[in-house]
């Protein structure tokens, strides 16, 4: 593929050109996947040690409890991991109903809101099956962080203030987070040394202690005391699911994404529907171009909502969501004179971090953790810093819908990782976070790239637009005057909005440009967060 460099957006930043390379939207945790490797590690002990540094650099965003899901290029082939957690098996619908009665989903936060966490068993699955380095080596810069600290970096910081009103009085969660009463200020150092213990127990018993352990007893004990109903045998009954990738053909390539019961099946509707139409003929830019992105991601979140849940629950499958001759009847809706409401839901706002690394041998990793509302729950147990995930949020309490809460089950998920293949090779893993944002961020970067040739730097500098509900978007500050006024007179609702960071989401990108120990891998690091690729 032949990019253009002569990038007309706002952000400074440039590609980087390396044979091993780690993207994250922190630098330190940037660093701790490339220590990793520089000692011996490949590209999974890479992602593993730049998830868990994530968890203490950014805790605005994910934490020891998230969940996480992965799409990985071992060298041969791609596997995907689905570390999602699940309900207790206390969660019937007549628990929620004795509790909550007249609620239409659980509690957005508190410990009713928190499904048992993945991403620590997500790391596990992948350094037993993946890693070339022991658990304790590749943890070992995520402890030290803790142990030291670190100084706020500014958009860390921003989240981290504006969630306090919220929080507060959550249980633990000043314990945590607020040390002098108050969220640290910008270049302030914070130190987590509770999740230290934590991590050093996981590395020594790889894992057991979280799943069952002492770590799991810990939380059964906190939960029981703030009116949850966590138990140890909840964890302990926890596995991350190894599945097969989906995906779609889209300009020569193919994008592939994690099944239900996540919302990655969107952008490959989504993408399936554009196939029908010559974009490259518009400009990457362009009213027409813009306007029928957002009119098919309508038509992908109208089908997502309806249907995607767990796969047991789904009354169609992905293969009959993604059929050609039906997407091509779907695009077939689309009116290039006007905005319509294809009757998609009413998306929440989210809190993620994607990260990806790439190694000089041809592993390729797209992992991404979340506790997806922010700090999620609000619940800390202190004795380890398990920042808990507010994931049982997305059940709901119909029971007549797919996605009805039950013991066991998991909810709808926002979070997904990307991967980019051609010719069944390699060709980039990448994401972009935030709740529903994600594929749409997947669908804008990729179109940039594979219909305007913009490189993947310039495809994540650019302005984002976010479809909401009806005919509600979003679109950034930077994006030009002339096509929000376009946007408006073809009926879309336009909403200019100034937090890139929440509202458009962040990217991670890393393309292979050949042989990577010849011509290595092309990467890109979002300009609306804090991080940066760091390679060797």
């Amino acid at each position: 593929m032949m990019f253009t460099y002569n990038s007309t957006y706002l952000s400074e930043r440039l590609p980087v050109f390396a044979r091993n390379a780690v993207a994250t939207s922190h630098p330190l945790a940037a660093q701790a996947g490339l220590r990793v490797l520089q000692q011996g590690g490949n590209a999974v002990d890479a992602a593993v040690a730049a998830g868990a540094a994530m968890t203490i650099c950014e805790p605005v965003s994910n934490g020891l409890g998230s969940d996480a899901f992965c799409i990985l290029w071992d060298g041969q082939q791609l596997h995907g991991l689905n570390a999602s957690g699940r309900a207790p098996a206390a969660w019937t619908s007549g628990y929620f109903e004795g509790k909550y009665p007249g609620s239409v989903n659980p509690p957005k936060r508190g410990m009713d809101a928190v499904t048992v966490p993945g991403a620590v068993g997500a790391w596990v699955q992948l350094n037993q099956r993946f890693g070339r380095l022991p658990l304790g080596d590749v943890l070992a810069p995520a402890i030290e962080i803790a142990e030291r600290g670190y100084l706020l970096p500014v958009v860390v910081q921003q989240k981290w203030a504006a969630a306090v009103p919220e929080l507060q009085g959550l249980p633990g969660f000043a314990q945590a987070f607020m040390p002098r009463g108050r969220a640290p200020e910008v270049g302030e150092l914070f130190r987590f040394p509770a999740a230290a213990r934590a991590l050093r127990l996981i590395a020594e018993t790889k894992g057991a202690a979280f799943y069952g352990g002492e770590i799991a007893q810990a939380i059964e004990k906190f939960s029981a005391e703030h009116g949850g109903a966590h138990k140890a045998s909840d964890f302990e009954a926890y596995q991350p699911e190894w599945v097969t990738p989906i995906g779609t053909d889209y300009r020569g390539h193919t994008l592939h994404e994690i099944p239900p019961n996540g919302q990655g099946i969107a952008a490959l509707i989504a993408l399936g529907i554009l196939r029908e139409f010559d974009l490259s003929g518009m400009g990457a830019d362009s009213l027409d171009a813009t306007h029928l992105q957002i009119e098919a991601m309508k038509l992908a979140f109208a089908d997502v909502y309806q249907y995607v849940a767990e796969p047991s629950r789904m009354a169609v499958t992905p293969a009959q969501m993604l059929d050609e001759a039906y997407l091509r009847q779907r695009a077939k809706l689309i009116r290039m004179d006007r905005a319509q409401d294809f009757g998609a839901g009413n998306p929440v706002k989210g809190g993620t971090i994607y990260l990806t690394a790439a190694d000089e041998n041809g592993m390729m990793v797209s992992f991404i953790q979340s506790n997806y509302m922010g700090f999620g729950s609000g619940c800390v147990e202190p004795e380890f810093g398990i920042s808990l995930q507010n994931r049982g949020h997305a059940f709901s309490l119909d029971p007549a819908s797919p996605n009805a809460v039950a013991p066991g089950r998991r909810p709808f998920h926002t979070i997904i990782p990307a991967f980019l293949t051609k010719n069944g090779q390699p060709v980039m893993s990448f994401g972009v976070m935030g709740a529903n944002m994600q594929p749409q961020g997947h669908v804008q970067t990729l179109v940039r790239m594979l219909d305007f040739h913009q490189n993947p730097q310039m495809a994540c500098d650019a302005p984002r637009w976010r479809y909401n509900a009806g005919l509600e978007i979003n679109v950034e500050q930077r994006m030009a005057a002339t096509l929000v006024a376009g946007l408006l007179e073809r009926g879309h609702r336009t909403e200019v909005i100034h937090d890139n960071y929440q509202d458009f989401g962040a990217g991670q990108f890393i393309w292979r440009m050949g042989d990577p120990k010849v011509e290595g891998y092309q990467c890109a690091s979002d300009p609306r967060r804090d991080g940066l690729v760091a390679g060797c």
